[in-house]
């Protein structure tokens, strides 16, 4: 059974239904690997074998059931693990924080109900940067996780779990979210794809906020396939979400199967995106890439996005205010950290913050409030957000001239841990390529497009226009089709 770890998820659901596998077994494969691996990423940070496999035991009586019914979705019985960031009820929730160490949650996240619902079976939970803050996995309270292809690197963040756990073959999909490219860096980093979808198209209920103005649930898997499965689960209207847009059901597969060449398809690449600040081993990798699209019948032409320069101070001007605000419930009176000595409860708080909190999210609140704060929030904030309508609208105006854009995922290939972390500036430059996407609403994906330096994973970055990820879901199916970035894995992990 062992090759089932590199097996898409249509060929576990193929395996399952011609009851080639179980859902327990298949389940146990993936426990057991996590058992043996586990220890040198740290990926996981949450297990309950006997919950997994009761779900999984659960999962072949659907199966068993309702045998050749049409009703029974083909992610039955397919294992996940979900980023630490969604509530799941019955285990623990920590968004990779002291803050949340014990929290237990009550309820499930939306995420989780949906793909619980199509009977996907949960593996764990996964480690991130603590509250999702941070461009490298390095600010979790349950320490690093390390890259699978190179453990003295970072996975990327903040669901540097999830893209580490994927590529070690610990599971075969996981959940992640996206503030300012936290689903498509990772992804980037560790050579798999994700996929941040239009916002508002996945419900944001039972994800613990960052931002709530640019957070954004996503699947990440080994393909596009694999991402437009899971998204099909995923996405839907939530009344209980007040951002969830209420729109028709759609198959995000329903391309896939079209002819495989992509004759006009319109390509944009912005300018500001091949500038100055790409590693040219990165360069190398895009360039290719897209002489394999042209290849395949597309063809390129050059916009422009002038504003996107901005993105990073908007960013992290507008992400942090709504963090100080969306943070300010951990005050150690409800729930979560409290601090064990205390004289009032002024000093409650403030002890249970400083203690609970780490460096980096302290560093955001801290920047957050003084940006909201009576003088400043006209200087720093209001600018911020005119500035993000403009990136909006360079976006619109480029999409007049193609059908998707695409560009690198990361300026780099993953670097070494401790380069960047006494930086916050170059750590936020991580994300330059990604966080415009976020400000705008846009949904985007990355996907593996080849190797750079040290033999570590390169990115391509595809960004569409609003809605459009059934199109983007295909422009990348179709590269993969023609090409094996995807299925590679790391060689001390087979």
């Amino acid at each position: 059974m062992s090759e089932l770890i590199n097996s898409s998820l249509r060929e576990l659901s193929a395996a399952l239904a011609a009851k080639k596998v179980s859902a327990v077994e298949l389940a146990a494969l993936f426990l057991d690997r996590i058992e043996r691996l586990n220890p040198g990423l740290n990926a996981f940070i949450a297990l309950d074998r006997d919950k997994t496999l009761a779900q999984a035991q659960a999962a072949d009586e659907t199966r068993r059931v309702g045998a050749g019914a049409p009703a029974i979705s083909p992610l039955c019985g397919i294992p996940l693990a979900h980023k630490d960031i969604f509530c799941t009820r019955g285990w623990r929730t920590s968004c990779g924080s002291k803050m949340l160490e014990n929290f237990v949650a009550p309820y499930d996240a939306h995420v989780v109900e949906k793909l619980a619902g199509a009977g996907m079976v949960m593996l764990g939970k996964l480690n991130m940067d603590e509250f999702a803050m941070g461009s490298s996995n390095e600010s979790s309270y349950f320490g690093p996780v390390k890259n699978p292809w190179d453990i003295s690197c970072v996975p990327g963040g903040s669901s540097g779990g999830s893209a580490a756990a994927i590529a070690a073959r610990l599971t075969p999909a996981a959940t992640g979210t996206d503030t300012g490219g936290s689903i498509r860096q990772p992804a980037a980093l560790c050579g798999l794809t994700g996929l941040k979808p239009t916002y508002g198209a996945v419900s944001r209920y039972g994800m613990i906020a960052f931002a709530s103005s640019l957070d954004q649930a996503g699947p990440m898997a080994k393909s596009a396939e694999d991402c437009a499965l899971l998204l099909n689960a995923m996405a839907g209207f939530d009344a209980r979400d007040s951002t969830s847009l209420e729109r028709p059901a759609e198959d995000y597969t329903r391309d896939l199967d079209q002819p495989a060449a992509l004759q006009g398809l319109r390509i944009g690449l912005p300018r500001e995106f091949f500038g100055a600040g790409m590693d040219e081993d990165v360069r190398a990798a895009v360039e290719a890439a897209l002489a394999e699209y042209r290849k395949l019948g597309a063809t390129t032409v050059e916009v422009q996005l002038p504003n996107s320069g901005l993105s990073v101070p908007a960013y992290y001007v507008i992400a942090p205010a709504e963090a100080s605000s969306n943070l300010s419930r951990f005050d150690g009176v409800r729930y979560g950290y409290r601090a064990p000595d205390y004289a009032d409860l002024a000093e409650m708080y403030s002890r249970s913050r400083a203690q609970g909190f780490g460096a980096e999210v302290k560093r955001r609140i801290l920047i957050g409030t003084y940006v909201l704060s009576h003088g400043y929030y006209d200087a720093y904030y209001l600018q911020a957000q005119k500035i993000r309508r403009l990136i909006a609208a360079d976006f619109k105006a480029a999409f007049q001239q193609c059908d998707v854009i695409m560009g690198p995922t990361s300026p780099s290939v993953a670097f070494a841990f401790g380069a960047k972390s006494a930086d916050p500036v170059q750590m936020y430059l991580s994300d330059i390529y990604t966080i415009s996407t976020n400000l705008a609403g846009l949904p985007g994906m990355s996907l593996p497009c080849g190797f750079g330096r040290n033999n570590m994973p390169v990115g391509l970055q595809i960004i569409g226009n609003l809605f459009d990820e059934a199109r983007m879901l295909n422009v990348a199916h179709k590269y993969q089709q023609v090409t094996d970035w995807h299925t590679r894995m790391p060689e001390g992990l087979k």
